[in-house]
């Protein structure tokens, strides 16, 4: 019988709809963009966000959390009133340098390739590094002043897999970056749903669609890839049935798992 390496073993992770996952890594519990009301509407410049679904959990059912890892805090799709309740009662959330100067104490940001090491319960030591994401095409210094910083994440450490979350990324040239440092990568969280909105943009994405999810995955080298962000939310013009065929177009259905949505 084949054993599997502890660097390279799955996880278990937990989606809960939207671009909220909870998992366990190194002995930390970490949680990305808590996203936890109920269907409502959200008043936004230039329009209106539409949650259509609720969480599969509520915040009160998670238990401890160590770490959120919160891609950005501007937008309620990512964090929404009862994410940012959760926030206080969490030690420590990483988020963009600017996101980390408006959430208060607990949160440090993280700019690009920027690292935080945390210590395991066990012993040892998490390595938590900020990685570049832009929300929306083209360069940073264009589509930031529209759309606001984004950051995403890659996890390392002694004995772990590599772990990478993407935050709301549209840009496939910085996933080849962070493949040059990082790759291959056992496990990727890739925030999809081909979001567009016709005042932004002239209509293009803001994050990737099906199809770059799996170039994304390709990229990488992504042993497994767990998609969150294409779902509960009706500016989401791709859902799961786009990334199964996407996956599967690509050769790589193998590699796609949803993840424990329960």
């Amino acid at each position: 019988m084949t054993s599997v390496s502890t660097s390279t073993a799955p996880f278990p992770v937990r989606v809960f709809g939207g671009p909220t996952a909870l998992f366990e890594y190194g002995g930390l519990r970490f949680l990305t963009d808590p996203t936890f009301d109920a269907p409502r509407e959200y008043h936004v410049p230039g329009g209106r966000l539409t949650k259509t679904a609720p969480s599969s959990l509520p915040a009160a059912g998670l238990g401890h959390i160590d770490v959120v890892l919160l891609s950005h805090d501007e937008h309620p799709d990512n964090l929404d009133v009862s994410g940012r309740a959760l926030l206080a009662n969490v030690p420590l959330t990483l988020t963009t340098p600017e996101g980390g100067r408006r959430l208060g104490a607990k949160a440090r940001g993280l700019a690009d390739w920027e690292s935080i090491e945390l210590a395991r319960p066990s012993g040892g030591i998490i390595t938590v590094t900020g990685v570049p994401a832009i929300h929306g095409p083209g360069m940073r210094e264009d589509v930031e002043p529209i759309t606001g910083q984004v950051v995403g994440f890659v996890l390392t450490g002694e004995g772990l897999p590599t772990v990478y979350i993407s935050g709301d990324n549209a840009s496939l040239d910085l996933v080849r970056e962070i493949a040059g440092r990082f790759g291959p990568v056992d496990t990727a969280l890739l925030f999809a749903g081909a979001p567009r909105f016709p005042v932004l943009f002239n209509g293009a994405l803001i994050v990737l669609d099906s199809a770059q999810a799996a170039d994304a995955a390709q990229i990488l080298g992504a042993r497994r890839v767990i998609p969150v962000h294409y779902d509960s939310w009706a500016h989401f013009t791709e859902g799961q049935d786009d990334l199964i065929a996407a996956f599967t177009n690509a050769g790589m259905l193998d590699r796609l798992d949803f993840g424990d949505r329960s």
